[in-house]
């Protein structure tokens, strides 16, 4: 069918749709609702609407021309702008997301599928919709596609809904004084990572528990790693991010590491990068052992990396490759694995161009590490999502793990990058240049299944996002007691000399360095225009050339 996805941004849940729908050979543009949707919208002229995430309503005009599936993250007679922000709130422990057809009521049009999902405990609204939530609004949707394409489904609506208004910043409030810690947390993973909890000056993004540091109600206590402890009513939590108040008419702020913010005075208080049992606090890196089995595993906020991030990353990657180990695995047990450089840290830098070139060249450093790497086997996986270099930092591994649901995004230049990380490298040498011309070219996102169709991934992990890490730790300790082990270590090793010697990995790097040390250093490349959109969240006038035309089902990336 042709499909029309109406979406207010191509947010993680709008990609994981569009690739699932395009997995099964629809044919799917996307159009932003932006002013004017509606034109656009006959335009496209598409059999069937569906919005993973709009928030504006359907106007008349279009949902009584077109049928329009709209996805709501509540269950069945849930209505309202808030439905997961209240669900955590109220310390739900299932949820649910319902795919119904939009009418002159929101959220009361007639139900044509639905599917409900655990809520994990200590789990923040954007891990859970990219997660829990999306697992089964994608399953829905499909569900709902197949009964509209059968034309004989009749859709039922689910009775007298209870509606449930906004969530204001004043329920969002945190009372330090009175506030335990529980309290506190809930109310910082409802808002993460919008709208954040808004707490004098700053909205606060973010929140860990901490299980020893106690103070005074309120106190900022330490800092670790970017991100600042503050003492509860009866213990302490850690906010890893924060976003100043937007002045009147002044430009949109973003978030930034709490610690650079808000942390001035308190003390940096280090964590082992040792894995400790029994432990609650706030780690970004961490490391641990089963067996012969070693795990480097990390996580950041949004998904991208620092300069620092990326120079500590690689620091404790070298240490992981002094432990006697056969199998090294990297990546964290759940939501994003990694997201490229970190546009929020370089444009706030008093020179964005330096610190985008400080940044790339770290990063480059770390993939290179991973690449060189010729004593043991390393596995990437891929617990969430993963964009731009952080994909490419994935394929430097020799085996590359995925969990099913996971999006990926190989391309850089929708940010107006070239792009490095060794990618003119270890793209080819995965799906072929033909491959790798289409995936960088055409700029979309890519499902782990085709993903592995087209030779990106080698294994998918069929498990729900809170059974990633443990599924993975058995698949890699089994793969230490493989046979085989010894011999696929010396093998690699002899691929990467006979590589080496028709082009050495410094080629690659230097010939991708000076085409982006070219575009950081040109105050006139789109490069830094489009930084500061998307870290500000600009929105944008009109959709997106490379997503406005209808997907042709073939050829695919696994076809070329």
């Amino acid at each position: 069918m042709r499909i029309l996805l109406l979406a207010s941004a191509f947010n993680s849940l709008t990609q994981r749709v569009f690739t699932e729908l395009t997995d099964r050979r629809h044919r799917v543009a996307v159009e932003l609702a932006v002013d004017g949707f509606a034109d656009a919208v006959r335009a496209h002229d598409p059999q069937l609407v569906i919005a993973p995430m709009l928030t504006r309503a359907i106007p008349r005009e279009v949902w009584s021309a077109y049928p329009c599936l709209v996805v709501h993250p509540g269950p069945p007679g849930d209505r309202g702008p808030s439905a997961l922000d209240r669900a955590l709130l109220d310390g739900v422990t299932e949820w649910g997301v319902t795919v119904l057809q939009a009418e002159a009521e929101l959220d009361g049009g007639p139900v044509w599928a639905s599917a409900s999902f655990p809520v994990p405990p200590g789990v923040g609204k954007s891990a859970l919709y990219r997660g829990e939530l999306a697992d089964a609004a994608s399953g829905a949707v499909l569900e709902a596609v197949e009964r509209f394409a059968s034309g004989t489904y009749v859709p039922r609506r689910a009775g007298a809904g209870r509606w449930r208004p906004v969530v204001r910043q004043e329920e969002r409030r945190i009372d330090w004084a009175a506030d335990s810690t529980e309290v506190v947390l809930r109310k910082l993973r409802a808002a993460h990572s919008q709208p954040g909890v808004l707490d004098g000056d700053w909205y606060l993004h973010g929140g860990c528990r901490e299980d020893r540091l106690r103070g005074r109600p309120g106190q900022v206590l330490a800092t670790r790693h970017g991100a600042v402890c503050r003492a509860t009513a009866d213990g302490a939590v850690w906010i890893p991010e924060v976003r100043p108040r937007r002045r009147p008419g002044g430009p949109r702020t973003f978030r930034r590491a709490a610690a650079e913010q808000v942390g001035a005075g308190a003390p940096e208080v280090p964590a082992s990068l040792w894995s400790p049992a029994r432990r609650e606090t706030y780690r970004d890196i961490w490391y641990a052992e089963e067996g012969s089995a070693g795990f480097l595993r990390w996580s950041f906020p949004g998904g991208a990396m620092s300069a620092e991030q990326c120079r500590r990353l690689l620091q404790a990657y070298r240490f992981a490759c002094t432990r006697p180990t056969d199998v090294l695995v990297l990546g964290g047990t759940r939501d994003f694995f990694c997201n490229g450089i970190h546009l929020g840290a370089i444009e706030a830098a008093a020179d964005p161009a330096a610190e985008s070139w400080a940044t790339i060249r770290a990063m480059d450093d770390l993939v290179e590490a991973v690449l060189t790497t010729g004593d043991r086997l390393v596995v990437a996986a891929l617990a969430g999502n993963a964009a731009a270099g952080g994909v490419m930092l994935a394929l430097a591994a020799d085996e590359v793990w995925c969990r099913e649901g996971v999006v990926l995004n190989p391309h850089y230049r929708l940010m107006g990058l070239y792009g490095s990380e060794f990618w003119t490298y270890v793209l080819p040498r995965r799906v072929g240049e033909a491959a790798a011309r289409e995936l960088t070219e055409r700029a979309l996102p890519v499902s782990a299944a085709a993903a592995h169709r087209a030779g990106l991934v080698d294994r998918l992990v069929p498990v729900p996002p809170g059974g990633f890490g443990a599924e993975v730790t058995r698949l890699a300790v089994r793969l230490t007691a493989s046979a085989q082990l010894p011999g696929r270590i010396a093998a690699k090793k002899a691929a990467r000399e006979r590589d080496e010697a028709h082009r050495p990995l410094g080629a690659y790097r230097e010939a991708e360095l000076a085409r982006m040390r070219q575009t950081f250093f040109d105050a006139g490349a789109p490069y830094h225009t489009l930084r500061a959109a998307f870290v500000r969240k600009a929105r944008p006038a009109r959709t997106p050339e490379h997503l406005a035309g209808y997907t042709e089902p073939t050829p695919r990336v696994s076809d070329l």
